[in-house]
């Protein structure tokens, strides 16, 4: 059964506001780097460091002995978390809006509902919990506004947003499996799947983008800080989180994202606030509120 703490509640928040700062460091690294070699070395760096960490715990993974169906899952998990959505992502934002990529990111949430139900035990879709995570939704696509779902006109646009919509769905399916894993060590697993992952996006890298390009030191820089913060410590803070308090409560930061988002952008690069801010906080909080009753009621006290 999942367990809802305060401390899920500070995870959820942290990473919420890390990955809404992220597209902001993302647009500066992009300045002097390709898409695909961006995602590579931002996994890369990541790898690095959580492999060392993990070899400073002794290289602990599973308690059981790994068997072939855990290690076909972990495989899956690892390819799904990062590699393949970074790269659907980065494909798909060629032709798409960025205001659809935000509204294809928030429905993860919506995709883990039905997953969650069937495959994770605990994880049952109430009309409440369902009610909520729609409302939620709603809140971001207010959010977001006119560009949630208006045309660029590129004949690849209909690719171009199935490819956000399966980087949506490769996020929530990772988050379900994730959490139906045997017990394991959270760091090994972290380091396991970026990994994984890793290997796949330089090798993806290397097939579309050739060999990688001469940056300089800024974005050098950037992509170390992409690396090691909402990679590394994101990713960790995720695998934690889904662990614990399972993958519904987790896909909640998909809502948090755009509204960090647009705060920072206007805090940051003086971007405006959209009119309908307010708005759509309280559509999303009233969302979370209700698809997290129980966990806000035993949180403060009310059994």
């Amino acid at each position: 059964m999942p367990e809802i703490t305060g401390k899920s509640w500070v995870m959820v928040g942290v990473l919420g506001l890390v990955w809404g700062a992220t597209f902001l460091v993302i647009s500066l690294a992009l300045g002097g780097i390709t898409p695909f070699w961006l995602a590579a070395a931002r996994i890369g760096f990541a790898t690095v460091l959580m492999l060392a960490i993990w070899g400073l715990r002794g290289f602990r993974l599973f308690d059981a002995p790994l068997a072939s169906r855990t290690l076909f899952n972990l495989i899956v998990i690892g390819a799904l978390s990062s590699a393949v959505p970074f790269m659907l992502l980065s494909w798909g934002l060629q032709s798409v809006t960025s205001g659809f990529a935000g509204v294809s990111m928030a429905a993860v949430a919506l995709m883990v509902l039905p997953l969650a139900h069937f495959m994770v035990p605990g994880e049952r879709l109430t009309l409440r919990k369902g009610l909520g995570f729609v409302i939620g939704f709603f809140g971001v696509v207010l959010l977001i506004g006119g560009q949630a779902f208006e045309t660029t006109g590129n004949p690849m646009e209909p690719l171009g947003r199935l490819a956000c919509l399966g980087a949506a769905g490769c996020y929530a399916l990772s988050s379900v499996q994730m959490r139906g894993l045997p017990r394991v060590d959270p760091i090994g697993l972290n380091a396991v799947t970026l990994l994984i992952g890793a290997v796949i996006v330089i090798v993806a890298a290397f097939w579309v983008e050739g060999a990688p390009p001469v940056t300089d030191r800024n974005t050098v820089l950037i992509l170390i800080f992409l690396g090691l913060v909402p990679t590394a410590g994101a990713s960790l803070l995720r695998v934690l989180l889904i662990r614990s308090a399972g993958p519904v409560f987790m896909s909640l930061v998909n809502y948090q994202v755009p509204v960090w988002s647009v705060i920072l952008g206007a805090l940051i690069l003086s971007e405006p606030l959209p009119p309908s801010l307010l708005l759509a906080l309280s559509l999303i909080l009233c969302g979370v509120a209700l698809s997290q009753y129980g966990a806000l009621r035993r949180l403060f006290g009310g059994g």
